[in-house]
């Protein structure tokens, strides 16, 4: 292969930030290539983000040469053989050849460099990942291609450069990484690779926390996370990083009519819009169903199992390193996942005005889940629910046009309260504001006027005598 594909035409651009780069990694001595992700998606006529180079230059000198030409460089990997850089709009990560393997027992990688190409690229996950092309133009063997990638690449095919469990055993991420693939490219590992992983799972347990989030979350805000999700259940991968996965295979769902829950899960995370938040939510949503499973008059239940499940997800995302605001955030639309279905008679202005205060700023994302959430396949049922949906957003629209939905709050705060009443704060203040709180969600927005007049009577009623609003 000497032609150049049409996605990567402008890193072969005389004087382009990549032509550049290379030409001063080349008068420093070194070899440099396009690699990995950059070559592979240029050959699937995918976008190209970050430009991904390999060279035979060490991570100091790689520094030396982009410290004083790039606008902005960034060493966090340069133990691991990478040194980022931006020049003009393109970002850069290099990385040094590497022959890099883990310890036994370690969770980092031990990193050692290697002198060529052909060992680096025999060292990287796959083979779609492992082929190169030189970046100086004088090079009359450009494409680097030792393990069949492009030939995988037609196929769709994942097979690892070495034996898999090599591989596997050089960056135990990779099966994970491998699910990730198959949900973002569309791509089958071949049945070398399966196995591998169905062995050598346990190998995950060494991994980070941080480096397992990442593939995790990259998988999932996927189009069609079915096939990676499926993939890390039914080799067992899953057990290392999400245990809940597999335990919802045992629990039968005779309302959503699927082979169990966890077939629903997957479906309604395949449903919901690919942002992080609202996947997560999804994909956990139902975590709490193995821990309350029942049974009554009318066969399964799983009282509570949004509560128990709000408490599941928010340890499970803790351990997995999730920011705090997220991990509150997806605890908080699993435990109102179902708090739609309470409201079976229709929506009072006192119940919406409830449902919104209680989901606040994620209500939007709480009406998606609860309309992802119904996945039977009886059209009666899902046009019915999918009515009672447009009936709560039209509820919601009419009392926005009249209310302040977005604000619900009482007319008078803490301090004055505590002047009307003549007290010092206290649990009698709280006992106040929760008063005329309970008074706006059932009544609506009253003035500061009638405020003072019921709150008037409350303290009245317990025996207080207000001092007057002062």
């Amino acid at each position: 292969m000497t032609a150049v594909p049409a996605r990567l035409e402008r890193f072969f651009v005389a004087d382009s930030p990549t032509q550049q780069l290379a030409a001063r990694l080349r008068s420093a001595g070194h070899a440099s290539y396009l690699v990995g992700g950059s070559v592979r998606d240029a050959l699937l006529d995918r976008d190209i983000d970050d430009v991904d180079i390999t060279t035979s230059a060490r991570p100091d000198v790689v520094e030396a040469v982009v410290r004083p030409w790039a606008g902005a460089v960034w060493l966090q990997g340069q133990r691991f053989g990478t040194i980022g850089c931006e020049k003009d709009g393109e970002r850069f990560e290099i990385t040094t050849f590497r022959a890099d393997v883990y310890r036994p027992e370690s969770r980092k990688p031990e990193v050692t460099f290697s002198d060529d190409i052909e060992t680096d690229l025999s060292r990287r996950d796959f083979t779609v990942n492992a082929m190169a092309i030189a970046l100086d133009p004088a090079d009359n063997d450009r494409f680097v291609d030792p393990y069949g990638g492009l030939t995988d690449l037609a196929a769709r095919r994942l097979r690892t450069p070495l034996a898999p469990e090599i591989s596997f055993e050089d960056d135990p991420l990779r099966m994970l990484r491998a699910a990730r693939f198959v949900t973002t490219l569309g791509f089958e590992p071949d049945a070398a690779a399966i196995a591998a992983i169905e062995r050598m799972h346990e190998r995950l347990d060494i991994v980070s926390a941080e480096r397992i989030r990442d593939e995790l979350s990259k998988l999932i805000v996927a189009d069609d996370p079915a096939p990676g999700l499926w993939l890390c259940s039914r080799t067992g991968l899953s057990d290392h990083f999400l245990p809940e996965l597999n335990s919802m295979q045992l629990e039968q769902d005779p309302i959503h009519r699927h082979k169990d829950v966890l077939a629903h899960t997957i479906a309604v995370v395949g449903k919901t819009s690919p942002r992080l938040r609202i996947r997560l939510a999804a994909l956990l949503h139902d975590v709490g169903k193995p821990r309350t499973r029942g049974y009554g008059p009318q066969g399964v239940t799983f009282h509570h199992h949004e509560v128990v499940g709000a408490r599941m997800a928010r340890e499970r995302m803790l351990a997995l390193r999730y920011p705090n605001d997220l991990v509150d955030d997806v605890a908080k639309l699993v435990e109102l996942h179902l708090r739609f279905h309470t409201y079976r008679m229709g929506w009072t202005d006192s119940a919406v005005r409830r449902y919104v205060r209680d989901a606040g700023p994620l209500l939007d994302d709480l009406n998606e889940l609860t309309r992802c959430d119904c996945t039977t396949r009886d059209a009666r049922k899902a046009a019915a629910l999918g009515r009672r949906m447009d009936e709560l957003e039209a509820r919601i629209g009419e009392l926005r046009e009249r209310e302040e939905l977005a604000k619900i709050r009482p007319a008078l705060d803490g301090n004055r309260v505590m002047r009307y009443l003549g007290v010092a704060p206290g649990p009698i203040v709280g006992e106040a504001l929760d008063f005329l709180l309970e008074l706006r969600l059932e009544e609506g927005p009253l003035d500061e006027d009638e405020s003072y007049s019921r709150l008037d009577a409350w303290a009245r009623e317990r025996g207080l005598e207000p001092k007057g609003a002062g």
